[in-house]
């Protein structure tokens, strides 16, 4: 699709804030700004940037607030536009605010299985207007790697760097180069203003080109899917207490080292009970590098008899979002247990 224009999806966030009397507040008009501050860049660079579209959302999106609906919708109108017969877009560029973006772009890579063209997802630490701004930089480069056919796939392009959409997270709260990718190499960098894939890190043939994915999650309640950290000294009491209401269907548990909990037989048990009322429970280490091998040591062991898995070197991102997809769909416990130990999206 060499003539295909970009869609660029405005859904909030800092990038598009303007200043108040009160602080920063989403902005409006997007499009004519964005398109505005395109026009600072050399003659060469406007000249070789590929054509877009903007499809700006009439209610921001706070991504501090957003939540697996927001996942839903930005997913399916990514689908409804990716499969129109009558416009074909090259590629998609999503704009949203860095705090929740890791998760959105995890999210996307689940429902949007099968990539054929590329969906980035950018933002900014500085309002586009803002002096000394990352924002044009970030969005100048992603809408270049959005444009380019041998990316298939979700990623996050952040300070020239190009990071799998589910392997990516936030590091710093204020950086330019705030985003890391710390289990996975970089899927491509901008060198000199031209965007540059490492074509050997990218999915492509290493996955199963199937149809989207795009459960209700709306039907999910909003404590679904739990996160437990451990912490020396936790109870069966408390861990019961999260892991075995009714209105929670899965779990996310962070364990320490390669995979290892307190040698509590209690806790074993809170953890045998759950799973065995079907509850989708899983484990990745504390440690940001590395992944966890559960049994490794014997004070892992009791994971596996519990029944809990493994998420490899999954970020809680990733396995979050892909314990909220799988949850929401119609399959046996024993079907989501095999998707969630088989790699779906690059994740693991």
């Amino acid at each position: 699709m060499p003539n295909s224009p970009i869609l660029v999806i405005y859904t909030g966030g800092t990038l598009g804030m303007v200043p108040s009397d009160t602080g920063l507040v989403p902005g409006h008009d997007f499009e004519a700004r964005l398109r505005a501050a395109l026009t600072t860049l050399s003659s060469t660079g406007q000249v070789s940037l590929p054509e877009f579209e903007v499809l700006e959302y009439p209610d921001p999106i706070d991504s501090s607030a957003a939540t697996p609906a927001d996942w839903q919708r930005l997913a399916r109108d990514i689908a409804e536009r990716y499969e129109d017969a009558h416009k074909r877009y090259a590629g998609f560029v999503v704009l949203h605010g860095t705090d929740t973006l890791a998760w959105t772009a995890s999210s996307l890579a689940f429902q949007l299985q099968g990539l054929d063209r590329a969906v980035i997802v950018t933002g900014s630490q500085l309002p586009l207007e803002g002096d000394g701004s990352d924002a044009l930089t970030n969005v100048e480069s992603a809408l270049r790697f959005a444009a380019l056919p041998g990316l298939q796939e979700v990623a996050v392009c952040f300070a020239g760097k190009l990071m799998r959409g589910v392997c990516t997270r936030k590091w710093n709260t204020q950086a330019f180069d705030g985003f890391t990718s710390p289990n996975y190499p970089l899927l491509g960098e901008m060198v000199n203003g031209a965007p540059v894939l490492y074509a050997a890190q990218g999915l492509n043939d290493r996955r199963d080109l199937s149809q989207f994915e795009l459960p209700d999650y709306s039907a999910l309640d909003g404590s679904a899917v739990v996160r437990v950290t451990l912490w020396p000294g936790i109870s069966a009491r408390l861990l019961a207490a999260w892991l075995l209401d009714d209105s929670v269907n899965g779990a996310l548990l962070e364990v320490w080292g390669s995979g290892n909990i307190p040698e509590d037989p209690k806790i074993l048990d809170v953890l045998a009970q759950a799973t065995s009322e079907g509850k989708l429970l899983a484990a990745i280490s504390q440690c940001p590098h590395g992944p966890v091998s559960i049994g490794t040591y014997a004070a892992g062991r009791g994971l596996i008899d519990a029944g809990v898995l493994s998420g490899d070197a999954m970020t809680p991102e990733a396995a979050m979002t892909k314990l909220v997809h799988l949850i929401a769909q119609p399959l046996s416990d024993s079907e989501r247990r095999q998707r969630f130990v088989t790699a779906l999206a690059g994740e693991r």
